[in-house]
């Protein structure tokens, strides 16, 4: 009954073992880059703003314009002002005539027409340019969800390696509470210790089985975690256990704040900002455009349809074609002085917003700086915990043969003997979970210092 148990245990609790593919930390850093969806986003928000810039970039381009329109009335016209107002109108060219009649012909226009923006003060060029800072920001956007996310995965790439670590820990501890369990009942069946003691290690038994099952819970949640940043279906992964073999060898590298990938981007939004600002104090300025148009006008109606109301024709042919040609150039320079003065609260509210941004940045660096003496100090911490720990390990394990020696030749009792397996127990929990520490803390030095190499240059092999 026991061996099936423990096959079961091993079955459901150590899956890495058997069925899962070997994942190393360097492929979960390269993979959460291509994979993850807010990454995947935020590279179509790039693509986003080089079409933004396109755009813009054809406002330098004058406008050209066709129109070809064949249209069939009549023109009773009449003296007298009129107003449009948000509604078409009727452009019927005649004199005004004695009266009403229904005489109708056909009439038509072509238009051919060219507005050129020759020269906007730098209306255009600034507007460009925040284009462009946009697209940096986009830019710089990305690099920082990168980072954050290789982050993120470096995280829970060692959250999983411990559970792993922490569940094979508790399987070792589960064999070790079966040899316990196996001599107590034989002594107990000889008669040389009361069946008490056989109960009381076999309830130790199975308090190491829950404790399998525990930690195989912990495996669950952080195989998930890890397939979520890695934008994959749940699944169960093989991870590098050289981590918990090995202390990590801190790099020190003097890596300016300024280089981080969240400051990046916030210098990067207060850099859009500013060219907003230029923008602003450009748009009160005047522009000075280059227009141009030609057009050909034919109509029904004849010349003298004044005099002689029957001189027009409702043939089709005689409307459409071109009787008259008309053109006009020039140039024109427009300001709307209203607007030079509207634009101060506009630019007083852009510069209110670029000097909250600064404060941003400012607010960024020292907590960068401060997380790095706190994850410089946690590492210093986790590798003198490295030692400790492996010196209550060593002290643990020899005092479990101890007991295990005397339990066997009938010199100590079995609660002496448990308690030497809690304390072994508790000191290979300890000293991996240090071991994990350390390589913890050299993912917050390089979330500090904004360089997602330095865990990999920590690895000596």
């Amino acid at each position: 009954m026991n061996l099936t148990f423990r096959a079961l245990i091993l079955w459901l609790g150590c899956p890495v073992l058997s069925f899962a593919q070997f994942t190393s930390l360097e492929d979960v850093l390269l993979r959460v880059e291509k994979n993850y969806q807010s990454i995947q986003k935020k590279e179509i928000n790039i693509q986003a703003s080089k079409e933004r810039l396109k755009l813009q970039k054809t406002y330098y381009l004058p406008e050209v314009s066709v129109m070809a329109q064949q249209s069939f009335g009549t023109i009773n016209a009449q003296n007298g002002p009129m107003y449009n107002m948000g509604s078409s109108g009727i452009a019927s060219t005649s004199m005004p005539l004695a009266e009403q009649n229904w005489n109708a012909a056909f009439g038509s226009l072509y238009l051919a027409n060219i507005n050129w923006s020759v020269y906007t003060f730098g209306k255009l060029k600034t507007k460009e340019n925040i284009e462009i800072a946009d697209t940096e920001l986009q830019k710089a956007d990305l690099k920082q969800e990168i980072f954050q996310q290789q982050i993120k995965a470096a995280a829970a790439y060692f959250n999983l390696l411990v559970s792993q670590r922490l569940e094979n820990v508790q399987l070792e501890n589960h064999k070790r509470s079966e040899v316990i369990y196996s001599i107590a009942q034989v002594r107990a069946n000889s008669g040389l210790i009361p069946e008490v003691d056989a109960s009381l290690a076999k309830a130790e038994m199975s308090s190491a089985q829950t404790a399998v099952l525990n930690a195989n819970d912990h495996v669950l949640e952080y195989n998930k975690k890890l397939s979520d940043l890695l934008a994959e279906n749940f699944t169960d992964y093989q991870l590098d256990h050289y981590f918990s073999k090995n202390t990590p060898t801190l790099l020190q590298e003097n890596l300016s704040l300024d280089n981080h990938p969240t400051t990046l981007f916030i210098a990067q939004k207060i850099n859009k900002s500013k060219q907003q600002e230029t923008y602003l104090n450009k748009t009160g300025l005047p522009s000075l455009s280059l227009f141009g148009t030609f057009q050909g006008r034919g109509s029904g109606f004849g010349w003298n349809y004044v005099q002689d109301n029957s001189a027009y024709s409702p043939s089709y042919l005689k409307g459409i074609g071109v009787d008259r040609m008309n053109y006009i150039v020039g140039l024109n320079l427009s300001w709307n002085l209203t607007d030079f003065y509207r634009n101060t609260s506009k630019v007083n509210e852009q510069k209110l917003v670029t000097k909250a941004l600064d404060f941003d940045y400012q607010q960024l660096q020292q907590e960068l700086f401060n997380q790095q003496n706190l994850s410089e100090q946690k590492y210093k911490n986790a590798v003198t915990k490295i030692a400790e720990s492996k010196v209550q390990l060593q002290a643990a394990t020899d005092a479990f043969h101890q007991q295990k020696a005397l339990y066997e030749n009938g010199l100590t009792t079995i609660v002496d003997f448990t308690q030497a397996l809690y304390l072994l127990n508790r000191a290979e929990i300890n000293y991996e979970i240090a071991q994990n520490n350390s390589w913890q803390a050299i993912v917050l030095i390089a979330a500090s210092k904004g360089d997602i190499s330095m865990i990999t240059k920590a690895i000596t092999h």
